[in-house]
């Protein structure tokens, strides 16, 4: 692979049925039957808490195979007061460039990115063993959890990486979703009718059913 043969630049509005499909196609069966994913990107761009500067997509030979975005959120502090953070995701590679470490060059360029735009940390959902490449840890260790779950809970799927070294010093409290992440499953199926018919399949390892 010869990194020049990739680059990495933002999104336009002409892109956006290239990336919803692209984004179907490779979130497709994973996580659920079918998706949501692309409907949830579909969505976010008209939402106030995206960031426009940091919603970017990879090309190859003109063809865009990976994206990435990401939204403004907060962390409700034990103090009272609202932390300012980002969100990310969904992010994606074409299926079948996969496991080349494309995914890890747009993920890191995405975070020098909101490091330059001035951003002091990050918290998502993801996968330690990936994401903890790049710099992430556990949200637990900063003292952050997830809304709506126990403090005692499993809760290594929640990631957190600081891009001001310090930001989070002397904060604890609870990370909140933006309210764009959440789609009704009606929503989705007729959103889906916009693309080539797909089998929806029940698979080992999903997390919704």
């Amino acid at each position: 692979m010869n990194i020049n043969d990739f680059i990495i630049r933002l999104e336009e509005n002409k892109d956006y049925p290239l990336v919803e499909n692209l984004v179907r196609e490779s979130f497709w069966n994973v996580y659920r039957p079918g998706c949501s994913e692309h409907y949830v990107i579909h969505v976010l761009r008209d939402d106030p808490a995206f960031v426009r500067e940091l919603d970017f997509v990879m090309v190859r030979q003109g063809q865009i195979i990976g994206q990435n975005m990401f939204m403004k959120t907060v962390i409700n502090s034990d103090d009272g007061t609202d932390i300012p953070v980002l969100t990310m995701g969904p992010i994606c590679i074409a299926s079948e460039l996969k496991r080349q470490g494309l995914g890890k060059m747009l993920l890191d360029y995405s975070l020098e990115k909101a490091v330059e735009l001035g951003f002091g940390a990050v918290l998502f959902e993801g996968n330690i063993d990936f994401y903890g490449k790049s710099g992430f840890d556990y949200a637990r260790r900063f003292g952050i959890f997830y809304h709506d779950m126990p403090k005692d809970a499993d809760q290594s799927f929640f990631l957190c990486k600081e891009l001001k070294a310090g930001y989070l010093d002397g904060v604890k409290g609870v990370y909140q979703t933006p309210k764009g992440y959440y789609v009704s499953d009606e929503e989705v199926e007729a959103f889906d009718k916009c693309f080539a018919p797909k089998e929806k399949l029940k698979l080992p390892g999903q997390i919704f059913g």
